[in-house]
């Protein structure tokens, strides 16, 4: 008889292994294919700063450090070069205008001023030793002149008389033609007296002129020197401060060097270095500020010094309302400088981050703040306190803006 035959049914055991094998090869390439590959880091969110990226003002400006200085600085150079003498104050007293501070002496100014009241009188004399031979010689030709028109009235008289008797035949023709050529050659004598003496006088009229120009020159010249004289006695321009003298006695000055500065007290300025970078963004009438004692100061720039001196060039900054009265001179603040005005930006804290990034990219936090990935984005301008985001980021994203030293290059951090 025929026997049923029992269907074999596959143990548990054997279903799960073969369920395995098959199942993970499939898990495997499917990770392989979609899984997320990136690099990671568990990091400690406690050691991250951070911050989220929001829409605000934003005011471009710049930190830079000033020195206070007076408001007005005399200097006072040697406008001649000499010995010093003596001095009549010392650094740090109060002068006032006119005060003598140094007095030097200089051997070489005095011979040059002798030298020149010598040559001064000389000129002088010859100035009137031609007067005086113009005179002379004017007298003479009046002399001549006075002995030609009596020749020439006594031979007019002649040669008329003579005319006379030639008619009525009482004399020959030569007797007549020699009074007659005595009597023009005085006319042609005298015309030409006449003509030296109207020449001779425009050259003395000249020659004295020219004198008397040469005279006035030296005399203002010697003016001068003794005027340079004068300046070997220094004196206060201004009354102020006499903060340094740079002088002792016995010692050599050279014309133009520095002797000292008087500080005029009346009010203060700020002097301030800037970095190169900004020189074709500072310009006068821009504004800044500093704090000092719980009050705030305006200053507004009053004059650039395009001149770059290591790098830096300098600005003067002049208050724009009342000064702080317990500000002295060589008092250091620290002011913000502005270089636009107020305008409506996307912004982000200004952190650490940037010395690893360059701005080029940030790690934003993932919504449920487990995870924070990189991300590629565009910075514009900045300030002391934030940067300006062009592109990459939006309001209300959560971005790490602490140090990323010891990150690596990982693209994923995962926050603990």
């Amino acid at each position: 008889m025929d026997r049923i035959i029992e269907k074999r049914k596959w143990p548990v055991r054997r279903i799960a292994w073969i369920t395995v094998a098959v199942l993970v090869p499939i898990i495997i390439t499917l990770q392989l294919v979609f899984g997320d590959r990136s690099s990671k880091l568990n990091i400690d969110s406690q050691r991250l700063r951070i911050t989220q990226v929001r829409e605000g003002q934003f005011q471009d400006f710049i930190p830079v450090t000033g020195a206070v200085i007076p408001i007005l600085t005399v200097y006072l150079d040697a406008m001649e070069g000499g010995r010093v003498e003596e001095r009549f104050v010392e650094a740090g007293t109060m002068v006032d205008e006119g005060d003598k501070i140094l007095q030097l002496s200089n051997t070489n100014l005095l011979l040059d001023i002798m030298y020149r009241e010598a040559e001064l009188f000389q000129q002088s004399n010859n100035l009137r030793n031609t007067r005086l031979a113009m005179q002379q010689n004017k007298l003479q030709l009046k002399a001549q002149l006075v002995e030609l028109n009596y020749q020439l009235k006594v031979t007019k008289r002649d040669n008329d008389r003579n005319a006379i008797l030639l008619s009525k035949n009482l004399i020959s023709q030569r007797d007549y033609d020699e009074t007659n050529d005595q009597y023009e050659y005085l006319v042609k004598r005298r015309a030409i007296t006449l003509e030296t003496h109207h020449q001779d006088s425009i050259f003395r009229v000249s020659q004295i002129a020219q004198l008397e120009a040469s005279l006035d020159r030296m005399s203002r010249n010697l003016e001068v020197v003794k005027k340079n004289l004068e300046n070997l006695t220094v004196t206060a321009p201004v009354s102020g401060h006499l903060t340094s003298i740079n002088a002792e006695i016995g010692e050599q000055k050279v014309k133009g060097e520095r002797l000292g500065q008087i500080d005029v007290l009346d009010g203060f300025k700020i002097r301030a270095p800037i970095d190169e970078h900004f020189i074709t963004r500072v310009q006068q009438g821009q504004y800044g500020r500093f704090d000092l004692a719980s009050s705030s100061y305006e200053l507004v720039i009053d004059k650039v010094y395009p001149e770059v001196v290591n790098g830096e060039f300098e600005v003067d900054l002049v208050f724009t309302d009342v000064e702080p009265e317990d500000i002295r001179r060589g008092q250091t603040v620290r002011i913000r400088l502005e270089l636009g005005a107020l305008s409506d930006a996307m912004l982000i804290t200004r952190g650490a981050f940037i010395n690893q990034t360059g701005g080029r990219w940030i790690y934003v936090v993932d919504p449920s703040g487990a995870t924070a990935e990189k991300r590629r984005i565009r910075l514009g301008r900045q300030n002391q306190l934030d940067y300006e985001v062009l592109d990459g980021l939006a309001t209300g994203e959560q971005v790490i803006i602490s140090s990323y030293e010891n990150f690596g290059d990982v693209d994923k951090l995962i926050l603990k």
